[in-house]
């Protein structure tokens, strides 16, 4: 593993130091987040919901509250059409309440995975005019449904489309397009989920009506947990929106949320976007990996707290299931890079199979991409030949820049730089593999291929006192765009007798260093044991954290790579 250390500019951290009164490494550290003045750094200490932008600065914000507004009026249902995932369902959930709330006729709708597919379907469509709705609203989908949107309003149904997905040059011909990302990147801040742009469509429409947006149940939380599950930047609005939608999950008296955070054990304990992206993340998931994802919709959506309960306990027993066919595949997976890819030559990692479960591929690529560091799709293929594929990238590789290299092998494919979907045929998968492979092959490099750990400074140990601790935690948030903080510190000492834990797996140990010792956990760290028994100094890279266990509260060092030290 390459360590890398950033390098900002020394300026800045002289003027950030010098306004803080602070050590120079937390000078760093703000420093490598853009936060180059005292004003910038209380901004990013301090989100304040009166820092959110405008939401009609939106392109086509306009149009989509007059075109809702009408609804009401007439009291024609509005259907809301979300996606499987856990932004696509909190997304559904948080339009339905807030609409119910502002006073529309409401349903809700989420397709199935194997079914229906991504995004806007037929089915949905029919099941508006069934409703006798006369509008569609779409959450996490809609940016490349164009024969969808077509058809709906070949049937008389309007389309508003609330999406974050990167858009083609073409778009649908639909009422109103909501996409940070249109024209140009015109609004302020590009890196909302999809839930996170049907939050500002909410605060439109609540404007619009002179009802205060804050006061609508469960909006932050919801918008919250899409955030948080679908990796986007915690930073800006997202930074906003989270800091103050964990405060408000954490004394939440929604039966639906709390029936969540109970299943999950974190009821009455201080939430992070670990927790949510860990822990309940998975169990909104898994309704639509495992069956239907509209009881996701429906528990986020619940006011019976018997009801709540049973559908959050259902989703942590479709969460185990989903557990164990994921760790069958991963292996399977793993053996299937040993036996069919050249990992000499080859730069990126493509796998079908007939039996994987179309629910459980995105995690697979996943847990691929991190044991290979290399660009990872993993198609699951059905009875008629269809494969549905998952990719995951590693930084270099734009992934939807990369499937449109390759278009002409796939019935159809959207996504993100960093994660995307697909869909092909059979008999097209070895031509797709050698046009994907080949085009990261030229694309990335050697060196890219190594994986990198980006550090932010070298420390002392005797830095790590309670101010840096503090500071710690006003740096929370943390996720994408603001990962914890990760240092170096060289030539300590093993004290102690370090041991491995869980099964071999893992490392817990202690350093010493100019008289201070620090514990340690090294977690998947178990084949580095030797290092710590020749007796040799060591350099650590590490997140430093408090470990709190039988009411005792420690600093703790949560190592993520151990170097011999060279003088």
């Amino acid at each position: 593993m390459e360590w890398i250390f950033q390098t900002p500019d020394p300026r800045v951290v002289r003027d950030l130091k010098h306004a803080f009164q602070c050590q120079e490494i937390l000078a760093k550290v703000m420093a490598n987040r853009d936060l180059h003045s005292r004003e910038q750094a209380e901004a990013f200490f301090r989100p304040s919901l009166q820092h959110l932008h405008d939401p009609f600065l939106l392109p086509d914000m306009e149009k989509a509250v007059d075109r809702i507004r009408s609804n009401r009026s007439e009291g024609t249902p509005i259907l809301v059409f979300g996606d499987y995932d856990v932004d696509g369902t909190t997304g559904a959930a948080l339009l339905t309440q807030s609409l119910r709330h502002l006073g529309y006729r409401v349903e809700v709708e989420v397709p199935d995975r194997e079914r229906d597919g991504y995004g806007l379907s037929y089915r949905g469509i029919e099941h508006a005019r069934e409703k006798g709705a006369d509008l569609i609203i779409t959450c996490d989908c809609g940016i490349n449904a164009f024969d969808q949107v077509d058809y709906a309003r070949k049937v008389g149904l309007d389309v508003i489309i609330t999406d974050h997905h990167t858009p083609d040059r073409d778009l649908p011909r639909a009422t109103a397009i909501l996409n940070p990302k249109l024209n140009g990147g015109s609004y302020p801040f590009q890196g909302l989920c999809g839930g996170g742009v049907a939050f500002k469509l909410v605060q439109a429409l609540a404007e619009r009506e002179a009802h205060p947006w804050e006061e609508l149940p469960n909006l932050l939380e919801l918008a919250t947990l899409g955030t948080a599950a679908d990796m986007v930047p915690i930073l800006e609005e997202n930074r906003i929106l989270v800091f103050h939608g964990l405060k408000r999950l954490l004394e939440t008296r929604h039966p639906g949320l709390r029936a969540l955070l109970q299943s999950a054990n974190l009821e009455n304990r201080d939430l992070s976007v670990g927790n949510l992206v860990f822990s309940i993340a998975p169990r909104i998931n898994a309704a639509g990996r495992m069956g239907d994802a509209n009881r996701a919709v429906h528990l986020l959506l619940s006011t019976n707290p018997q009801e709540a309960a049973d559908l959050a306990h259902a989703l942590s027993q479709e969460n185990t299931r989903r557990q164990s066919i994921q760790q069958t595949m991963v292996e399977e997976a793993l053996r299937m890079v040993n036996a069919e890819i050249d990992l000499s030559h080859d730069r990126a990692i493509v796998l079908g199979h007939s039996d994987w479960s179309p629910g459980v591929i995105g995690i697979v690529a996943s847990r691929i991409k991190e044991q290979f560091h290399r660009p990872t799709i993993i198609i699951a293929f059905d009875d008629q030949g269809k494969g549905k594929g998952s990719a995951r990238s590693i930084t270099g590789l734009d992934l939807y820049e990369t499937l449109s290299e390759c278009q002409e092998h796939l019935e159809g494919f959207g996504g993100h730089p960093m994660a995307a979907g697909c869909t092909l045929r059979r008999e097209n998968f070895t031509a797709f593999r050698r046009a994907f492979t080949e085009r990261c092959n030229q694309k990335l490099t050697q060196a890219d291929l190594t994986p990198r750990l980006i550090l932010e400074g070298e420390v002392q140990l005797s830095d790590i006192d309670q101010r840096f601790m503090r500071f710690l935690e006003l740096m929370a948030p943390y996720g994408p765009g603001n990962m914890r903080p990760k240092f170096a510190a060289r030539g300590l000492e093993v004290v102690g007798n370090p041991r491995l834990v869980g099964n071999g797996d893992h490392l817990k140990f202690a350093v010493k260093q100019n008289g201070r010792v620090l514990d340690a956990i090294g977690f998947n760290l178990g084949e580095q044991y030797e290092k710590l028994i020749t007796g040799w100094p060591v350099d650590l890279a590490f997140v430093v954290e408090t470990n709190t266990w039988q009411g005792q509260s420690r600093i703790q060092l949560n190592v993520r790579d151990i170097q011999l030290h060279r003088s």
